[in-house]
């Protein structure tokens, strides 16, 4: 006979008295480190459901790009991510030599001692965010048309912060909805998606506010950088709770990115002025995790209107 769902060690919600115990074990299994979870059928249908939503929301332009969970490490430095986020960040590393050396080094596993040392950064870096690779690759192009771009990206994207939190996973999917044309053209963009946001999240049954935010920018630079990015307010966040007592948590992010990367990566307009660009960032398993904190794991008894936009 076999044995049922292994359940997760402290389930990430961390102790039994934990709101959210009651569903961890139905939607993920352990992989052996915090915030890293595969994923069961009950939890990949639903979540396979939000993104067919969400496509349903996607313009009829939009430009289709889906990205694997590595970019190029010299892409994502001249970002800025690793000056910025670098406490995030996730570098590929690998064995490199002679075999003689690459067996050397495994040879000192199989005696008990630290073989990680002998890793050498390669030219890849876990993708921190969905839209990064987008911007050199219009740059690419030359000029952006009149009218602007707009693409529809997603990644499976990783930050190092570990920890035992449905919300807070390591590696999670990332869908981002990416504008690039003139300041007004993103400011519309995304006070259009920041009025249609509530309306998607109520059609899912899930309660939500809108509030100003800022990045985890690193250090006390980074501290300044995350008070003038709210007094200018270039982020707004739609926060969740999972349940009644719960800190909301952001499950969807509205970003005015301005010049920032047409000035890294020389995105310029038809008139040759810079580029402007903006995104609407769908945390695709936080969002998962919501609809089953909030409505619960028995599919039947989702509010008819869930259930309605999902098409279930």
């Amino acid at each position: 006979m076999s044995k049922g769902p292994e359940p997760l060690s402290a389930p990430p919600g961390e102790t039994p008295t934990d709101p959210l115990a009651h569903i961890a074990g139905a939607l993920f299994r352990p992989m052996g480190a915090d915030g890293v979870y595969a994923r069961t059928a009950l939890y990949e249908l639903v979540a396979e459901r939000l993104e067919r939503y969400i496509t349903g929301q996607r313009d009829a332009q939009a430009e289709i790009l889906r990205f694997p969970p590595v970019m190029s490490r010299q892409q994502l430095e001249k970002s800025g991510y690793l000056k910025n986020f670098p406490n995030l960040l996730g570098c590929v590393c690998a064995l490199r030599g002679s075999e003689a050396a690459i067996h050397a080094v495994v040879d000192r596993h199989g005696a008990g001692e630290d073989w990680t040392g002998s890793l050498t950064a390669s030219d890849l870096v876990l993708s921190p965010a969905a839209c990064y690779p987008v911007y050199p690759m219009v740059a690419e192009r030359g000029r952006i048309p009149s009218g602007g771009l707009l693409f529809d990206v997603e990644a499976d994207v990783f930050r190092h912060e570990p920890s035992r939190n449905l919300d807070r996973l390591q590696s999670f999917r990332m869908r981002e909805f990416v504008r690039i044309g003139s300041p007004q053209e993103i400011q519309d963009f995304r006070e259009g998606w920041m009025t249609r946001a509530s309306a998607l999240a109520a059609e899912l049954g899930l309660p939500c506010s809108l509030e100003v935010a800022s990045d985890p920018f690193f250090g006390r630079v980074g501290q300044v950088i995350a008070v003038s990015q709210r007094q200018q307010a270039l982020k707004f966040e739609l926060l969740i709770p999972y349940h009644t007592e719960a800190t909301p948590t952001a499950c969807m992010s509205f970003n005015d990115h301005r010049e920032h990367f047409s000035q890294l990566w020389a995105i310029h307009d038809e008139r040759g002025k810079l580029a402007h660009t903006g995104c609407v960032a769908f945390g695709i398993d936080r969002l998962t995790v919501a609809l089953f904190a909030v409505h619960g794991l028995d599919l039947e008894k989702w509010p008819p209107p869930t259930r309605l936009a999902l098409a279930m």
